[in-house]
């Protein structure tokens, strides 16, 4: 949700309002304009502007640190939250590490190290802000109530976060995302009964959606019905052939039922499309 103005960046970061134009000019954050042409920044903006200081203060030259930044913002995984990863300073150079692997290595002596958990947690006053005022906020529209729930699951405050997506669902029972985000939640709560709801009202809006369709299989997984996540997960990777995790899943639900062949098949795509051994 691009809900915060410059003046929240420099209140809540200690950015100076020359660096944040700077840093806009420079390509790594593209906020969107309000009223007025005032810029208006998302959650994953302030994460990023939050990440640059850190570098730049650390003495990181600052053509790296606007490279490292760019692909960082163009490389993410799909689905993948800031959040967890890391970034480190090697010499003047700059390194992302999520998990295993590692983006730009470069050899040379840590000067610093840290989480992007911990940046999250240095923006996440003004998510809980925005949420305090969205409540009495009645313009807000479905995409609006999405967005502000996509920037409080970021922050870990899941109860608000599903809130937001219901709000999401109020203003438009046919936004996919919303549907998509809160059946995800409720299968993490043990709720497979709601999350198979949610999944299936994602699908009627979007039957060719990759992610839908294996989240819908994963419920199902739950529920114990084999034969229809089988479908799902087969729909996924048709839609996405690099569906990795659909691949996995696909190869143990085959090696459960005896199809070794089958298996084999899943998770050598797995293997190839993760690096895993």
């Amino acid at each position: 949700m691009s809900s915060y103005s410059t003046n929240d960046v420099v209140e809540l970061l200690g950015v100076s309002p020359a660096r944040v134009r700077q840093f806009v000019q420079q390509g790594f954050v593209a906020p969107q304009r309000g009223h007025r042409g005032a810029y208006r920044f998302s959650f994953q903006d302030l994460v990023l502007i939050r990440t640059a200081k850190e570098l730049v203060d650390s003495r990181v030259p600052a053509r790296r640190v606007v490279g490292a930044l760019r692909y960082l913002r163009d490389n993410l995984p799909s689905g993948k939250s800031l959040s967890t990863l890391r970034i480190g300073a090697y010499g003047d150079r700059v390194v992302v590490r999520d998990g295993d692997t590692v983006w730009h290595p470069e050899s040379g002596q840590t000067t610093f190290d840290f989480s992007l958990a911990k940046l999250v947690s240095d923006v996440a006053p003004l998510v809980r802000k925005a949420a305090d005022e969205a409540r009495d906020n009645k313009s807000l529209d479905s995409e609006e109530w999405f967005d502000l729930g996509l920037d409080l699951e970021a922050v870990g405050e899941v109860a608000r976060a599903r809130e937001a997506y219901r709000q999401a669902l109020s203003a438009n029972d046919a936004n996919a995302d919303a549907h998509i985000n809160i059946g995800r939640l409720e299968l993490e709560s043990g709720d497979a009964a709601q999350a198979e709801h949610h999944f299936r009202s994602a699908l009627a809006v979007r039957p060719d959606d990759a992610v839908a369709n294996y989240n819908i299989a994963l419920t199902l997984e739950e529920l114990e019905r084999h034969g229809e996540a089988l479908m799902h997960y087969l729909r996924a990777v048709k839609l996405d052939p690099t569906f990795a995790d659909a691949h996995y899943n696909l190869a143990m639900l085959y090696e459960h039922e005896g199809n070794e062949k089958a298996a084999l098949r899943h998770l050598a795509r797995y293997r190839s499309l993760t690096g895993a051994r």
